[in-house]
């Protein structure tokens, strides 16, 4: 896949980095602007990082956290295996494109698995019983498999043609209203509706102030 078609691409071979949190970083501030993100998500790690820190894994978590709360609509884009801080990226995206070979790994070819926030993300949006031997003892996730929990939308031969066609769809679906809207979506899975109510509330108070201007010019 060529890689001028993508804003952010993300080696799953590799680990955190400062300049990988700075890479991610530079691409959410690039898709505040310009209301869409493609990313392209590829590999596997060989093994747990050897170098990083707890401060560095927080920093690139608060990386993840930024693009998956973005005013932007992301499409991900993922081929071959996909694991480690390239499973990360894809789970934090919107819109979920892949290779008919692709499958999603926790701890390939064995290697112990990281305890990091893919498995939070894993059970938070495909539920815990159909990802428990992914998480326990490791079995990989084919497409089809992914593609039937819910964690992959779309499986194709040709990811740049679907590539284009979900950022013209998204031309008019990007903003604030768009991340207020996924963070319902999150929110949902996690408190409680009393909880959830008033934030439900204040935006559709925000929707109606919003017709009720249009409908005045």
């Amino acid at each position: 896949m060529s890689g001028t078609s993508f804003g952010l691409e993300i080696d799953g071979s590799g680990h955190p980095t400062p300049s990988l949190v700075r890479t991610v970083e530079a691409a959410c501030a690039e898709a505040e602007r310009g209301g869409f993100l493609a990313v392209s998500v590829t590999a596997v790690p060989d093994g747990a990082p050897a170098h990083a820190d707890v401060a560095l894994v927080s920093k690139w978590e608060r990386a993840l956290r930024r693009l998956e709360r973005l005013p932007a609509t992301t499409v991900s884009v993922a081929s071959g295996p996909v694991g480690g801080i390239a499973l990360d990226a894809l789970l934090a995206t919107d819109y979920r494109i892949a290779t008919p070979g692709t499958r999603l790994e926790v701890a390939p070819g064995g290697t112990p698995l990281w305890p990091g926030m893919a498995l939070y993300r894993l059970v938070q949006q495909a539920g815990a019983a159909p990802v428990r031997r992914t998480i326990l003892f490791g079995q990989p996730l084919t497409a089809a498999t992914a593609l039937a929990l819910g964690l992959l939308d779309e499986i194709t031969d040709d990811p740049l043609a679907a590539l284009a066609t979900a950022a013209a769809s998204a031309a008019d679906r990007s903003g604030r209203e768009l991340a207020i809207r996924r963070r319902l979506m999150h929110d949902a899975a996690t408190i409680s509706f009393e909880e959830a109510l008033g934030a439900h509330l204040a935006a559709c108070d925000r929707t109606l102030r919003q017709n009720s201007s249009g409908a005045a010019r």
